[in-house]
């Protein structure tokens, strides 16, 4: 009988312990220092490897604290290394951001975010990240004429839309699928 308990007992702390490791936590390959995201061993809603994902991220929050990553740009990094460390290919991850509202500040040149804020800008070294993989990060041209982000003060490599409905649109007619927050 207490063979009987002990190997319950086995059993049950496996199957617990297995089910502790199955949620690992794990940094990405794509974008370094950014998006850590946690395994999942069982998927109910299958990954298919072969597709392609074509996505645009509406972004329009940052955070309250200014010296904080934008989580919303951090979710980017987290979409990449999280599909690619479950065997989607990197260049078959294609998102975009469209830049608008509050959001629009994580893209001002550290210079400027540092007059705005007092802080460094957390956003650059990910948004660079995100250059080097070809990412293209789109800002509304009505947030940025009324928030005064003139192309002096935006990080280089953003690009400008009439505003971010027509980017959003623009990403939607090439059949990008919309996550919005």
């Amino acid at each position: 009988m207490r063979f009987k308990y002990a190997f319950a007992l086995f059993i049950f702390i496996s199957v617990f312990s297995q089910n502790l490791r199955a949620q690992e936590k794990i940094t990405g390959s794509l974008i370094t220092n950014f998006g850590s995201t946690y395994t999942v061993p069982k998927l109910d809603i299958p990954l298919d490897i072969t597709q392609t994902y074509e996505v645009v991220f509406d972004i329009s929050k940052s955070p309250e604290n200014p010296s904080e990553l934008n989580p919303y740009l951090n979710t980017v990094a987290r979409f990449l290394n999280m599909n690619h460390a479950a065997g989607v290919p990197q260049n078959q991850l294609k998102p975009a951001l469209v830049i608008h509202g509050s959001a629009a500040f994580s893209l001002l040149k550290n210079d400027f975010y540092k007059e705005k804020y007092g802080v460094d800008n957390p956003n650059i070294e990910l948004l660079e990240q995100l250059h080097k993989l070809k990412i293209p990060v789109v800002l509304c041209g009505q947030t940025a004429g009324a928030r005064d982000i003139t192309s002096e003060k935006r990080w280089q490599h953003t690009q400008l839309a009439l505003s971010a409905m027509n980017a959003l649109i623009y990403y939607q007619n090439l059949n990008y699928a919309l996550i919005s927050f």
